[in-house]
């Protein structure tokens, strides 16, 4: 992984000096921090991984840009978190060289919460053709964030949950879930929601496990720490070097 030289504030040259230490070092790629990458600007990426390199711009410093060479031979995993694999699923073949994880959202939330989201069954769909392609060992099913309110209940979600772990059963051996966290900017957009109690985090937790036994699947929660390694769930983490 290098850094690529770039100019500064006042017209000099200023290199970020983990190239020093960075320069030959294997990596991994996670594309999923700032955007859904593979849903809307799948071709952009497609167009970098024919170049051989991408360039970053720091968002707390617009004018430091760094360059990641996208080989291969450099690459160790190129880690996907979207909510659509659907749009890049026809130049799959053009990352075939890398290995890759996939984590895929799928959750019950209607237009008024994901209004950029296809129809569910479409995603699953999608998911599907993903996981023939690259693997179910691969491919991760992400159930999260999970909030509980008047039209998304207990009930609801326990029934989501399990609809969809049938569809997918076989597709992929992992659901990652995890609880709506408030942050500001989540209080801020969403001022309805509302922390989802110990209680209600137990109830699914020990009905989502079971229902994922029965379709081949372990859940991972994600920054639950260990309140559901009872009901059998794997708490070590949802994104791990073994993975």
């Amino acid at each position: 992984m290098f850094f690529t030289i770039i100019a500064g504030r006042k017209g000099k040259k200023k290199l970020d000096t983990r190239a020093l230490f960075c320069k030959n070092r294997l990596m991994i790629i996670q594309t999923g921090q700032r955007s859904d990458i593979p849903a809307f600007y799948s071709e952009w990426l497609i167009n970098r991984v024919r170049e051989g390199f991408c360039r970053v711009r720091n968002p707390y410093d617009p004018l430091m840009v760094t360059e990641f060479r996208l080989d291969p031979a450099l690459v160790d995993v190129i880690g996907f978190c979207t909510k659509n694999p659907a749009p890049i699923l026809p130049h799959l073949n053009e990352l075939s060289e890398f290995r890759q994880l996939w984590h895929v959202t799928i959750t019950p939330y209607g237009k008024e919460i994901e209004p950029n989201v296809p129809p569910k069954d479409e995603v699953i769909s999608a998911f599907k053709a993903l996981s023939r392609l690259v693997g179910p060992e691969c491919t991760v099913w992400r159930y999260d964030p999970i909030f509980i309110n008047t039209e998304y209940t207990l009930e609801r979600h326990i029934a989501e949950f399990g609809r969809m772990a049938e569809a997918l059963s076989g597709h992929t051996h992992t659901a990652v879930i995890s609880f709506i966290d408030l942050y500001q900017k989540t209080r801020r957009n969403f001022p309805e929601a509302r922390a989802v109690e110990r209680e209600e985090k137990l109830a699914l937790g020990s009905a989502f496990s079971e229902i994922a036994a029965k379709h081949g699947m372990t859940i991972k929660p994600c920054g639950e720490g260990e309140l559901l390694s009872a009901f059998g769930c794997d708490c070590r983490g949802c994104i791990r070097k073994e993975d």
